[in-house]
């Protein structure tokens, strides 16, 4: 069975995100003050061939931990659906 998952990758809520705070100043300067405390991260879909939705997580799981988040600094969650 193929499935796709739709992972995020954000910085931790302890770690300074220079990107978020440039964003959230930029935010004053076209008048969304309101807006704050912006955090950016990454947003990654990919597609995994396993035998059951157990396994396409297992795969997943291991795909974040392994590659594609830092887990010293980043932390991720998923979500996975049947194609």
């Amino acid at each position: 069975m193929k499935f796709i998952a739709q992972i995020d990758v954000m910085p931790k809520k302890e770690i300074l995100d220079p990107q978020g705070k440039a964003v959230t100043g930029s935010m004053k300067n076209i008048g969304l003050s309101e807006i704050t405390n912006v955090r950016v991260g990454k947003h990654i879909s990919l597609e995994v061939e396993a035998d059951s939705e157990a396994e396409a997580r297992e795969k997943v799981d291991n795909a974040c931990k392994q590659l594609l988040a830092n887990l010293i600094m980043e932390s991720y969650e998923f979500k996975i659906a049947a194609v």
